[in-house]
């Protein structure tokens, strides 16, 4: 783990290039950095997140036009309502894709606008981070996740 400032101008660099492929290629939806790097102060596996929020009715057209140059990633958690890509940059970057309103949308939003707006609760999701351990931190960081929106953190 790591500072975001750390990796801040790569992400930078990853979010305003991808923004404007998806842009090029008519891919519908708002492009927003989540995730550790987006969070000043949180730290990071030196990965960036991106939620790419697309209107409901435009969800299934955004999802094929991702797949056909995006890299399909952990397709065990695609859902109605999220699709995962890889994102070809020169730091590790991935893409999740959900139909705004939707669990995932909220999911995704709530929890970096609280992270960025409470200090308490960014120092509970660093002391998560460094707690948990390579095979169980993808499980832990959900139980946190699940814990913040419920307001128990």
């Amino acid at each position: 783990m790591r500072p975001g400032e750390e990796i801040h101008d790569a992400a930078v660099a990853v979010v305003e290039a991808e923004r404007a492929a998806l842009r090029a290629r008519g891919v519908p939806g708002e492009l927003v950095w989540t995730g550790g790097s987006s969070v000043p102060g949180a730290l990071t596996r030196g990965d960036v997140d991106l939620h790419l929020r697309v209107a409901p009715e435009e969800f299934a057209r955004a999802v094929a036009l991702l797949r056909e140059d995006h890299a399909v990633v952990h397709p065990e958690i695609w859902c109605a309502t999220l699709a995962t890509f890889a994102v070809d940059a020169p730091v590790p970057a991935g893409l999740a894709v959900t139909p705004v309103g939707s669990e995932h949308d909220v999911r995704f939003t709530r929890t970096w606008e609280l992270l960025r707006t409470d200090p308490r609760l960014l120092a509970a999701y660093n002391a998560m981070k460094t707690s948990a351990a390579d095979a169980d931190y993808e499980d832990r960081k959900s139980v946190f996740v699940d814990r913040l929106l419920a307001g128990d953190v």
